[in-house]
């Protein structure tokens, strides 16, 4: 069964070269060449984080305030997703980038029908800006957006294979899910995404599937509801 609509949860990280912070151009097409088969099957929301150029967990010994430093995180996103604009055009996908900042030389502000409407069209559509205010992660950003446009389904892609029991990277005995209930995510204290996030695909009922971005053909076969990565449901 392939999902109608989709929100495809990115991390900034995607689109850095290994080890390296900012904006790579292999990284960045290569990232926009795995979405284009999505788009000729599904209507694809985007949320992008912004953790390759700045993430307040990461800088916070800088001396910037929270409210100031999630604000230039939320700017971040921004950058990355005009970024990834550009290069889904460079391939003749139509694309619309919409900001819950308003920054109207660079992106719409996001209005749902708007949207809406340009998903109806066959566009895809960018939601920048994370949820505009401070303290909300880019998943948290990605469930609410999911939920306003009416998504089938919740695809975060990462770097490791779907969700484990323990760290795969510390535990080479980790063991990898390919199903598990809200329910048993939240006994298990299973890291699936950030809890805002977590509550909200839960109360609502959103499937969530968890995959390795960079295993070949996850994307595609994640999107088709084919058997990759770990399904996270009632």
């Amino acid at each position: 069964m392939s999902y109608k609509r989709i929100m495809l949860k990115l991390s900034g990280e995607v689109f850095s070269a290994k080890n390296r912070d900012g904006i790579d151009h292999e990284s960045l097409m290569h990232v926009a060449r795995q979405i284009i088969p999505l788009a000729r099957i599904a209507q694809i929301v985007i949320v992008v984080g912004g953790g390759n150029i700045w993430r307040y967990r990461d800088t916070k010994d800088s001396g910037i305030e929270r409210t100031v430093s999630d604000a230039m995180g939320m700017l971040a996103t921004i950058m990355n997703s005009v970024a990834l604009q550009s290069a889904l055009e460079a391939f003749d996908i139509q694309t619309r980038v919409l900001s819950a900042i308003d920054v109207p030389q660079l992106a719409e502000a996001f209005i749902k029908r708007r949207a809406i409407r340009h998903l109806e069209k066959g566009r895809v559509v960018i939601c920048a800006g994370g949820t505009g205010n401070p303290y909300f992660t880019t998943d948290s950003a990605a469930a609410l957006r999911a939920l306003e446009l009416g998504c089938d389904v919740f695809l975060k892609a990462t770097n490791v294979d779907g969700v484990y029991d323990k760290d795969p990277k510390k535990y080479r005995n980790a063991k990898l899910y390919s199903k598990v209930t809200y329910q048993d995510a939240l006994e298990q204290h299973l890291n699936v995404m950030d809890q805002a996030a977590f509550s909200l695909c839960s109360d609502q009922k959103l499937p969530i599937v968890v995959f390795n971005f960079f295993s070949k053909g996850a994307l595609l076969k994640a999107a088709k509801g084919e058997k990759v990565g770990t399904v996270v449901r009632e």
